[in-house]
């Protein structure tokens, strides 16, 4: 339970807050607009859309959705080329979408591990000390 309100936190503080404090450290005179470009890029998820089911909580969106996939990253870094800021705003904040969900996706394996059932298994076979016997008398 709190793994997960820790994972939504983080998830959704990096889509939302993350991007302002990139647009004020990148493009501090802009940083307003830039932002919300940033946080616009949030539309990249309507390729959800495309998925069956929409939503998933367990399903990892990176490579799976086309805007989330390794040709939708070369696309973005190529954005990162063009000389208008307004694209690098754009590209910054898909990329950032991407390694969001991919730190999402990583979580959401960690939670597997957490919840698969432990196993402890002590094999002592002969104990390389030897202690001596207490006796009282």
């Amino acid at each position: 339970m709190l793994f997960d309100i820790f994972r939504n936190l983080v998830h959704y503080g990096f889509h939302f807050l993350m991007p302002i404090l990139f647009a004020y450290l990148f493009w501090r005179k802009n940083w307003k607009i830039a932002a919300l470009i940033m946080i616009a890029t949030m539309a990249i998820d309507l390729d959800h859309l495309l998925a069956d089911p929409i939503f998933d909580p367990e399903r990892c969106g990176i490579g799976f959705h086309p805007l989330h996939s390794l040709w939708a990253a070369i696309a973005y870094v190529v954005l990162l080329f063009m000389p208008s800021w307004k694209l690098k705003a754009v590209a910054v904040g898909c990329l950032f979408h991407l390694f969001t969900d991919s730190l999402d996706c990583y979580m959401g394996s960690l939670k597997k591990e957490m919840n698969a059932p432990i196993t402890l298994s002590l094999a002592v076979t002969q104990c390389p000390i030897s202690m001596p016997s207490l006796s009282v008398n």
